[in-house]
């Protein structure tokens, strides 16, 4: 069974940053897309940064680029995404999903299959 777990949310002040990490387990290919959203309340759920497991490839939005970086970790199976300079729009519930048998980054929440439980995070201004 395939899971993903995401962990490192949480509350801080703007400028601060915060380190998401999401760990997938029960995936035996390498062809995959790992993607991180984030909805906010009222919101539709956006992209946020992918990262293209069979060839490395990054993909960021606009809101994320200079800011956040995508990454992971082969041995432990895990994406993270650090975000720095954090402003109060960055308040969201972030997700983190799996796009199975692709390496080309898509941004469409429906191209993602497989998603987190998702984790809080809070910038106070």
């Amino acid at each position: 069974q395939v899971q993903l777990v995401e962990s490192g949310g949480g509350l801080v002040q703007a400028g601060g940053s915060l380190r998401l990490s999401c760990a997938a387990s029960g995936l035996t290919s390498s062809n995959y897309v790992m993607g991180w959203f984030r909805q906010a309340p009222g919101k539709e759920r956006e992209f946020v940064a992918g990262f293209s497991w069979s060839d490395g490839s990054t993909d960021y939005a606009d809101s994320a680029k200079g800011r956040f970086t995508i990454s992971r970790d082969n041995a432990k199976k895990t994406v993270s995404l650090q975000m720095n300079s954090l402003k109060s729009d960055d308040t969201a519930v972030y997700y983190c999903a799996a796009d199975l048998g692709r390496w080309m980054i898509r941004r469409s929440p429906r191209a993602y299959e497989l998603w987190g439980q998702g984790t809080q995070v809070t910038v106070s201004s």
